[in-house]
């Protein structure tokens, strides 16, 4: 009878270190945090302190659990986080960057949360805001595209396929949760991507009714946690960008469009834009051109240059405004996980009318048609 137990106990304990070993939780995250001068804040220049001038300070946990089969459970919990003040990012929100469980198997994963969309998943990574480089600060005005993925989608569904040959394909769609208003701040996103050897190429739609505009903050885009980058009837983000890889540096093109009918807001928790009366129509066209260099495998240099053209239709008069923005960085790695970089910002707006400014990201604007930034900043990575 003892040996019997102990046998049993034994294979009990096999079974359970069998199991840990089919699943996985993991610990990560990201602190970016630097020195920033402005040339012009509302009139006067500034040094400040910045948080997440390249990558929003983040932690999260991520896990996978082997179901059998090929089939696979996921989940990922993403918190944001100021590191100067401590204090939570996402209006507050404790995983206000992702929050979202699901499956996987052999084909693709199905998830359902708070996600990103198609536009961040595809073209982000083909850009100068989404490789890593240039991040938030080379974000285009007023984060009109969401390439700096400022704006997550609630109660969504989403599906993204594995890479058939280079190839993958993913579709989502986020729903209002609001009785007899089944459009109302919904969204849906789909997109494609496609890699052959040095050559990338993506395309991906987005498109929010009402956005932040469901009862009690419920909405796919919620107004409460200050993720919204308009205020309007429908918004629509769509564009494609392609790169292309060398072995020791790349570069990049990309063309993204936006526009928000009925607008009353543009990105009202950040750079906020507002207008006494609604506008019928507000769009973005932005053209960008990026490249970088390994000097050695542990110092880059980056650059990109904007082109941004705007229209705003508004019953008190139509404005065209043009912006141009270059940016240009250096970085270099301390060790796998830990970068130091130098970067410089410059962007100027022609008519703007009084209601556009010069603004790097999320800046206090710029009193006159343009604005110089500079940071040096510290990223580790867990």
């Amino acid at each position: 009878m003892k040996y019997r137990n102990l046998a049993l106990a034994g294979a009990m304990a096999f079974a359970s270190a069998a199991a840990h070993a089919q699943s996985s939780v993991t610990l990560f995250g990201l602190i970016d945090d630097s020195m920033v001068y402005s040339s012009n804040q509302k009139g006067s220049s500034n040094y400040q302190i910045n948080n997440g001038t390249l990558s929003t300070s983040r932690w999260g946990l991520r896990g996978k659990e082997d179901l059998g089969g090929g089939l696979s459970a996921v989940f990922w919990l993403e918190n944001g986080f100021d590191v100067n003040s401590g204090g939570f990012k996402n209006g507050g929100d404790l995983f206000g960057r992702q929050a979202y469980v699901g499956l996987s198997n052999p084909y693709g994963t199905l998830t359902f949360g708070r996600q990103y969309d198609f536009v961040v998943d595809y073209i982000a990574p083909l850009t100068a805001v989404g490789q890593g480089f240039g991040g938030n600060f080379a974000a285009h005005p007023y984060e009109n595209d969401n390439l700096a993925n400022d704006m997550r989608l609630n109660n969504a569904v989403k599906f993204g396929s594995v890479s058939f040959n280079g190839f993958k394909a993913g579709a989502m769609y986020a729903f209002s949760n609001q009785a007899g208003a089944f459009a109302n701040d919904s969204a849906y996103s789909a997109g494609v991507s496609y890699t052959h050897g040095p050559v990338s190429v993506a395309a991906a739609y987005l498109q929010v009714n009402n956005p932040g505009m469901g009862a009690g903050g419920a909405g796919a885009v919620s107004a409460t946690d200050k993720d919204q980058l308009t205020t309007g009837s429908r918004q629509q983000i769509y564009g494609i960008a392609a790169k292309y890889a060398f072995t020791n540096a790349a570069v990049g093109v990309s063309w993204t469009h936006s526009s928000t009918d009925d607008v009353t807001a543009i990105w009202p928790s950040g750079p906020n834009v507002t207008f006494g009366t609604p506008a019928s129509n507000v769009k973005f066209d932005n053209f960008e051109v990026n490249g970088r260099y390994f000097v050695t495998p542990a110092l880059s240099l980056g650059a990109s240059y904007t082109y941004t053209v705007a229209q705003l239709t508004h019953t008190t008069g139509n404005l065209d405004p043009h912006w141009h923005q270059v940016v240009a960085q250096a970085d270099y790695q301390l060790s796998r996980r830990t970068d130091i970089y130098l970067q410089g910002v410059y962007q100027r707006i022609s008519g703007g009318g009084g209601v556009f400014s010069a603004q790097v990201y999320n800046l206090s604007p710029s009193s006159s048609d343009s604005q110089t930034v500079v940071a040096l900043g510290l990223r580790h990575r867990f």
